[in-house]
């Protein structure tokens, strides 16, 4: 029995909506029936975040993607353009196999000792860049930068990692030599446990940061299992105290949250 013949079209739409993007993708080539229920806005409403309207109304992008698109092309344009939110601290994205929520908090955004001290850090801006602004480091001894997102807007029910996204300007220093620790965890919960990162390692040493394809590189400081979204602020710290060992040439755009897969 022909399954489009034997439903109507309303019930295959709900059907798919209870599947993955990934499926509606794959089941909208089984037929010309079954693509008009898979690109239906219905399905596609069903893979966006609830508060996805709330999300967009509150960004700096135009507030018309919510009705100048389809609720398939909203959710792919917001896959592959992050908008800017927060004003201008952070931006938001969907992890294309699941639609869940990814976080960026830009240079802005994050709490750097120092980081309004010019002799220190300088905002400045780059054409690679997600942000009109992202944090140079000019010269410390004493390395801390934090980045705080509270629970309670990330998908539940989600392993997530945090990233630090950066590059190095030609003139560096201080980070070939010794690590810097990384930690995630919530505020006033601290569980110890630390990442050592050596963010840019000789080439003798494994490299642990990976390159983005956008101009930045990115490396992993720990992961955060989101269950109800109710545990309160979620801090992801970078720090390395040595009073000996002078560091620049440090670029940062920010420290990014996404569903981490595997």
């Amino acid at each position: 029995m022909d399954i489009t013949i034997a439903l109507p079209a309303e019930c295959i739409s709900n059907i798919i909506s209870l599947t993955t993007p990934r499926d509606a993708c794959r089941l909208s080539v089984v037929s010309p029936i079954f693509k008009s229920a898979a690109d239906s806005d219905s399905v596609w409403e069903n893979f966006l975040p609830s508060d996805y309207k709330q999300i967009i109304s509150n960004s700096v992008s135009d507030s018309s993607l919510i009705t100048s698109l389809s609720k398939k092309d909203l959710y792919f344009h917001l896959c592959r353009n992050p908008i800017i939110i927060n004003n201008g601290t952070m931006s938001f994205a969907l992890e294309p196999e699941s639609g869940k929520k990814c976080y960026m908090v830009g240079a802005k955004g994050l709490s750097i000792a120092w980081g309004d001290e010019p002799n220190h850090w300088i905002l400045t801006s780059l054409p690679e860049s997600r942000f009109p602004e992202v944090a140079e480091l000019k010269y410390v001894w004493w390395f801390d930068v934090k980045a705080m997102i509270e629970t309670k807007i990330l998908s539940l029910r989600t392993n997530y990692a945090s990233y630090l996204v950066f590059k190095f300007v030609e003139s560096k220093y201080g980070f070939e030599r010794r690590p810097v620790e990384s930690g995630v965890y919530i505020e006033g919960c601290d569980n110890g446990l630390r990442r050592r990162l050596l963010l840019d390692p000789s080439r003798n040493m494994a490299r642990l940061s990976q390159d983005r394809g956008d101009g930045w590189m990115e490396i992993e400081m720990g992961e955060f299992f989101n269950e109800n979204g109710d545990d309160g602020m979620l801090v992801c710290s970078l720090f390395e105290f040595d009073g000996f060992i002078t560091k620049h040439g440090l670029i940062i755009q920010g420290i990014e949250l996404r569903p981490k897969s595997g």
